[in-house]
């Protein structure tokens, strides 16, 4: 009677074992289905902005059952991008997404991964068109130039100097928003830009760089940081300088990094995307390019339960959101 016991118990285990292996297939990958493997590369991976992008875009690999490798340089260097493509191409992956620090730099590395039969897109920062199938574009960048350029102008009342923070004068998406904020500005014939200074994607030397902007331009009223590290670090400066609602503080950042300077009211609003939903978005169209069930002239892209807009060969996260003190506690990334 023991023995039978047992042995009834040893089966219950076994089936419950094989129902949880079942279970974890139709969540992930379908059973016997390959394995892929996603490269995601960022302009620099110690950035926290990029970090919040890897977060979402693991948690999508996790969910179809493909590897995620990420990987970038420490900071912004173009030719180390360059070299870690490469090393990705002799290890054969099944895909790349890559933000861009040198637009025409990186492109001819990814047509040779495209030519070796490896799928590429784009996202934060687009390559050059015949380097990548789809860029995974965060928002329009006249969308965001024009919301930079309108938030930095309700602040000032339309008129006075305000000075742009970027992250490297090469950075192909910072320079197309630049383009746009410049064109937008032309609505306001009594704003001034008086500087627009890299910070090579520090908050340390956008500190220093917000500094000197102020010192040099005594009647300076707004700072517009275009790269996140530059928010906190403009907010910074002007703390320590004791200018807070005198110099106001706008730019592209993330919520975490900024709600303490919003809540002192040295930053006065924060404009992004949700970056976590950027990188899963990257992932998604990564595996499915691999996959074929994405292919050029789609018109959407349905994954996760929501349906994207493809804009030619634009996959669209959405519209810039504007964060500040009423609402920047409602949002964790």
């Amino acid at each position: 009677m023991k023995r039978l016991l047992l042995l009834s118990l040893v089966s219950a285990s076994l089936i419950l074992s094989g129902c949880g292996k079942k279970d974890a297939a139709s969540a992930g990958a379908p059973a016997g289905a390959k394995k892929l493997t996603v490269a995601m590369l960022p302009k620099s991976k110690g950035n926290a902005y990029f970090l919040s992008a890897a977060k979402g875009a693991q948690k999508t690999a996790d969910a179809l059952g493909d590897a995620l490798l990420f990987d970038g340089p420490t900071q912004t260097d173009p030719a180390k991008q360059n070299e870690i493509v490469e090393g990705w191409i002799n290890k054969g992956v099944d895909a790349i997404a890559v933000a861009a620090e040198d637009k025409a730099a990186l492109s001819t590395a990814l047509r040779k991964a495209q030519l070796k039969g490896i799928k590429v897109v784009s996202f934060d920062a687009d390559v050059q068109a015949d380097a990548r199938t789809f860029f995974v574009n965060q928002a329009t960048p006249q969308g965001i130039g024009s919301t930079l350029m309108d938030e930095a102008a309700r602040l000032v009342g339309s008129e006075g100097e305000f000075a742009i923070i970027t992250a490297s004068l090469t950075a192909a998406n910072q320079n197309e928003w630049k383009k746009y904020i410049d064109e937008r500005l032309k609505n306001y014939p009594k704003m001034k830009l008086v500087g627009f200074r890299p910070c090579d994607d520090d908050k340390a030397k956008a500190q220093a760089e917000a500094t000197t902007l102020m010192s040099a331009n005594p009647n300076l009223k707004l700072i517009m940081a275009i790269c996140s590290p530059g928010v906190p670090g403009a907010a910074e400066a002007v703390k320590q300088a004791g200018k807070s609602g005198k110099v106001k503080v706008i730019g592209l950042g993330l919520p975490n990094e900024n709600k303490t300077y919003v809540h002192e009211g040295v930053t006065d609003s924060v404009i992004l995307w949700n970056t976590e939903e950027l990188g899963s978005l990257a992932v998604y169209a990564a595996d499915a390019l691999a996959k074929g069930t994405l292919k050029a002239g789609d018109k959407t892209f349905t994954v996760g339960g929501k349906t994207y807009e493809i804009s030619g060969d634009n996959i669209m996260l959405g519209k810039p959101f504007i964060f500040n003190k009423a609402n920047i506690d409602q949002f964790n990334f």
